[in-house]
């Protein structure tokens, strides 16, 4: 359940539901298996597991949702190889050459016939929702996955007014400077080993370091010569550590020993008691950290 990413959107408007309230407009829209010539199945299910019913996990005023995808798989090499023994035997047996649309039409239609034998898998998007703090979390490493989660959960609410998040200073010149002069990183953060590096040009050249000391003088040249800062691997107060890039956006995130310990010393009774334990110490973390974030890059950018 610990989010490993994190897509920030900033609630424009106060979200005034319950959470009785937003399952309420969940329900419609519940996780249903693919039929037998569904391509995929889009739908909630519970945050918890197998284990719960509910479409939305509550704690301490923050919301959990999850959205379960389930798609049918049909190696492409599979379709192409058949397809291209229908098109030979429709060719032989018509004496002409097939038109693209035809060929289009035979592939859709084997699909349709294949799509009952298809192996299927399923993926979870989690995300919450933080109402007191105005913000919506997705656990995403992809721009579009997160869109994916924002636009279903839009259809169910009727609008859902949010936007990504903005500072008032752009994280790759923030970060830039970090590496450039090390008395500019703010106390409560350590830069760890790893960073990526663009020429502001278009297409320009991208140098990715990985278990590398960054203060070393090859950086310091790269950053010299126009190169600046993409991404970053960060350590916030030795309680996560993460890698950010220059939209704000957060992947890599680890919980560190210190969160890890407090999980530790609580006893919960079982898997659900368990899942509301993790989740109240890191939206709680997070309501403390992203705050400060903002903060670190110069404030929000509200326009």
């Amino acid at each position: 359940m610990w989010f490993k990413n994190l897509a920030l959107y900033r609630l424009t408007e106060s979200f005034t539901l319950t959470a009785g309230e937003l399952e309420e407009k969940l329900d419609d829209k519940r996780f249903t298996p693919c039929g037998k010539q569904d391509e995929f199945s889009l739908g909630w299910t519970s945050p918890v597991g197998s284990t719960s019913e509910q479409l939305v996990h509550a704690s301490n005023g923050f919301m959990m949702l999850c959205l379960k995808k389930e798609e049918k798989v049909i190696p492409a090499a599979v379709i192409n190889e058949m397809l291209q023994e229908k098109i030979a035997e429709k060719e032989q047996h018509e004496a002409r050459k097939l038109s693209k649309k035809e060929r289009t039409a035979l592939k859709d239609e084997l699909i349709f016939e294949l799509l009952p034998r298809a192996f299927s898998f399923s993926k979870k998007t989690f995300a919450y929702i933080d109402p007191k703090g105005g913000w919506l979390i997705v656990d995403a490493a992809s721009a579009k996955k997160a869109e994916d989660l924002l636009s279903h959960l839009r259809k169910c609410l009727g609008s859902l007014p949010v936007v990504p998040i903005n500072s008032i200073d752009k994280p790759i010149a923030i970060m830039t400077q970090w590496l450039q002069d090390n008395s500019s990183i703010p106390k409560d953060l350590v830069i760890e080993d790893e960073c990526e590096l663009r020429s502001p040009e278009d297409e320009g050249a991208i140098i990715r370091c990985k278990r590398h000391n960054l203060s070393l003088p090859e950086i310091t040249n790269h950053l010299d010569n126009g190169k600046q800062v993409i991404k970053l691997a960060l350590n916030w107060t030795d309680r996560m550590s993460f890698i950010i890039d220059e939209n704000l956006t957060i992947k890599r995130l680890k919980f560190l020993d210190l969160i890890q310990d407090q999980v530790s010393d609580i006893e919960a009774e079982d898997e659900i008691a368990q899942f509301d334990v993790n989740f109240s110490i890191m939206s709680l973390e997070l309501a403390n950290f992203l705050p400060r974030l903002l903060e670190i890059f110069g404030g929000e950018n509200k326009v």
